[in-house]
């Protein structure tokens, strides 16, 4: 065994250098999950087929099948230098993808496998869509993702709606319901840019800045593609509409 250890090594180096090679970097899932967590405009792409896809993925993942990906950068993926975190069912089909768009200029691709051995969450398209929420602020939309507790549940109750949201910190808006909602305050310790919870039982909070605090909030959903939040709320009072999507 002592003996086979360098030649597992090189063999280790030799795939790492073959991924670079082809444009793209190879990663395992650990660092994919904690890359996910980043606040930088990540993408996670999904190359199976749609049924596939529906049947389970990771949350927040798009869909653009391998077999779609030709000689022309999807549609999806208009920003070369954006960071792709792209996966399929085994690595085999995301192997090939990562190095079609390589071979495009994409710049940023890390491959890290399949979903067959993915350690996180994975929902399927049904529950995302029974979760599923969009915001409009000045005319701009973004979607969001309720949580599964009887919060979310009674907040989405009340949907459609708008809320004159006002200014709080530099980094959130509130408003306060006529009436309050079931309600299971925690301890947060941070809060994260896109983050939508309730103070009390009665106080909507959309924040879109990220910061710690030692507050206790009870979590209503999250904003996806925070990119343009917090220009979008602005530095004042904002109307913010929320409908089911």
């Amino acid at each position: 065994m002592k003996k086979s250890l360098p030649v597992l090594l090189v063999l280790l180096l030799l795939s790492v250098c073959s991924a670079h090679a082809e444009g793209y970097t190879q990663i395992d899932q650990e660092t994919a999950m904690r890359m996910m967590e980043d606040k930088d405009g990540h993408v996670i792409v999904d190359v199976r087929r749609q049924d596939e896809y529906d049947a389970g993925h990771i949350p927040g993942a798009i869909l653009i099948p391998n077999e779609s990906i030709g000689c022309d950068s999807p549609e999806a993926l208009p920003d070369y230098h954006q960071v792709i975190l792209i996966y399929c069912r085994s690595g085999n089909r995301s192997k090939q993808a990562a190095q079609k768009l390589a071979a495009m200029g994409y710049t940023n691709i890390f491959e890290f496998g399949g979903i067959i051995t993915w350690p996180g969450d994975i929902v399927t398209t049904q529950e995302e869509e029974n979760t599923a929420m969009k915001i409009w602020i000045n005319g701009a939309a973004f979607d969001a993702a309720l949580e599964d507790n009887d919060t979310a549940r009674a907040f989405a109750a009340l949907l459609p709606m708008e809320l004159a949201m006002t200014e709080l910190n530099g980094n959130e808006k509130y408003h306060y319901l006529m009436s309050g909602l079931p309600s299971s305050p925690e301890k947060v310790g941070h809060i994260e840019a896109g983050d939508i919870m309730l103070f009390g039982d009665d106080c909507v909070v959309v924040f879109y800045r990220s910061f710690d605090t030692p507050y206790s909030y009870t979590r209503i959903g999250k904003i996806n593609h925070i990119e343009t939040l917090a220009e979008q709320l602005g530095r004042g009072d904002v109307a913010v509409s929320f409908e089911r999507r």
